[in-house]
């Protein structure tokens, strides 16, 4: 069997990679003495590919928001039973999530690993509809969505999205609408089954203590997908450099206030070792201008402004992305006006060269740390792979990231308008 190992000598890893016949890519990534298996099924695809050109016809359509998500439910009902119930009996620990961009598939197991494993490229492989279950489904899924409806920190977030985008579905809920959801059935569902779950768009990733020619003789055999489309051709919306909203306010039961901030990147999303760059900048720069350690964050809470909540990130795909940062409060647009002003002050200036390299060591310890953990790294190596690169190149790019590149990052990002996403208690 041919299979290619790639080397990271500076990290200690060894990655194998078979590629199946059907155009699959499977990935095993060793972990000597570890009791933990860890395998992913992942499918590149998710919440915001809502409208397409259909493979087996060429005709652009739009499917209802929120059936990637549906469809992740429905794959673990088979006809000759429920998945979860078969792990179950196996002793493995089974579970799914769908997200923008990515649907994935998953389980952890310490034993009877190949069992478990076939079972994952089985019902995978094996959608099973009928429109009573799809109808079922709905009820379901509604009550999920209500459910999120009413989360405090679920709706800022979004309501952040909704700020910053005009058009990217980015900014529309994962799960979709009830009313969207209502117009999904089984064809839709198998339309969209057989344009996504398409081998050259789906990886395997193994992490463990595995025999990686083990794992790919047993993709060898269990990977027979009838639909191989090379590729996928996405609708994306253009966009403006500009916020949607400037401020989105929404009232709900809650005892305090609760926002977030963002900026969007229109002109820096995409993929390759510039995206992961760029988002090693960003990440160092939040937590230099925003950290627990900075002087606007100690300002903010002296001030009882925001408190252990606060937190920030950076996120970019190929078609988006954004920085966000916030937690509770207790006076919003006190906490909003503040930092807009200490912001556009900082931009005035520069970063210190002493903090960006203190930072930069501390995030390449972190990154070396999740190592360690062979559900970090099959996330990690799932959520970069569609960007065309390994996560075991964030290793490279914390010894190269140079004070300059960062800087410049600084003040192109931050000298966009931001926007502001706030969840505020009900009126009495």
């Amino acid at each position: 069997m041919d299979y290619n190992v790639i080397e990271y000598k500076k990290l200690n890893e060894r990655v194998y990679e078979y590629k199946h016949n059907s155009g699959l890519r499977a990935f095993v990534v060793p972990k000597k003495g570890y009791q933990k298996k860890y395998a992913t099924f992942a499918v590149n695809y998710g919440s915001i590919d809502s409208e397409f050109f259909v493979p087996e016809t060429g005709a652009k359509t739009r499917v209802p928001d929120g059936i990637a998500h549906f469809l992740e439910h429905k794959l673990f009902e088979q006809k000759d039973g429920s998945v979860m119930d078969k792990y179950s009996a196996l002793g493995a620990n089974p579970n799914a999530y769908t997200g923008f961009n990515q649907t994935v598939y998953l389980f952890s197991c310490t034993d009877t690993f190949n069992e478990n494993f076939k079972l994952l490229l089985d019902f995978v492989q094996n959608p099973y509809l009928t429109e009573e279950s799809v109808e079922k489904e709905k009820g379901i899924i509604a009550q999920e969505i209500k459910m999120y409806e009413d989360n405090p920190e679920w709706r800022v977030f979004f309501n952040l999205l909704r700020a910053l985008y005009h058009n990217n579905s980015v900014k529309i809920d994962i799960a979709g609408t009830v009313e969207s959801i209502s117009q999904i059935n089984k064809d839709i569902l198998y339309m969209c089954y057989r344009a996504f779950y398409s081998p050259s768009n789906m990886i395997l990733v193994v992490v463990g203590d595995v025999e990686p020619e083990d794992v790919f003789n047993m993709v060898e055999e269990g990977i027979y997908f009838e639909n191989k489309y090379d590729k996928i051709e996405r609708v994306v919306e253009n966009e403006s450099d500009t916020p949607a909203e400037k401020i989105v306010e929404q009232r709900l039961q809650v005892s305090t206030h609760l926002f977030q901030m963002g900026i969007k990147d229109i002109s820096f999303c995409g993929k390759g070792l510039e995206a992961i760059k760029r988002e090693v900048a960003m990440k160092i720069i939040l937590e230099i201008i925003m950290g627990k350690s900075s002087l606007l964050y100690e300002r903010l809470y002296e001030a009882g402004l925001v408190n252990s909540t606060f937190g920030f990130d950076y996120n970019i795909e190929p078609t988006y992305a954004f920085s966000m940062w916030g937690g509770q409060t207790t006076d919003p647009e006190k906490v909003r006006m503040l930092m807009i002003e200490e912001i556009n002050k900082m931009v005035l200036g520069s970063l210190s060269a002493i903090d960006c390299e203190r930072i930069r060591k501390a995030h390449k310890g972190r990154f070396i740390k999740q190592l360690n953990s062979v559900e970090r790294i099959s996330q990690n190596f799932i959520s970069v792979f569609f960007k065309d690169v390994s996560m075991f190149d964030y290793n490279e790019i914390y010894d190269t990231i140079d004070y300059e590149y960062i800087n410049g990052v600084f003040k192109q990002h931050f000298s966009n308008e931001i926007a502001f996403s706030v969840v505020s208690p009900l009126p009495e």
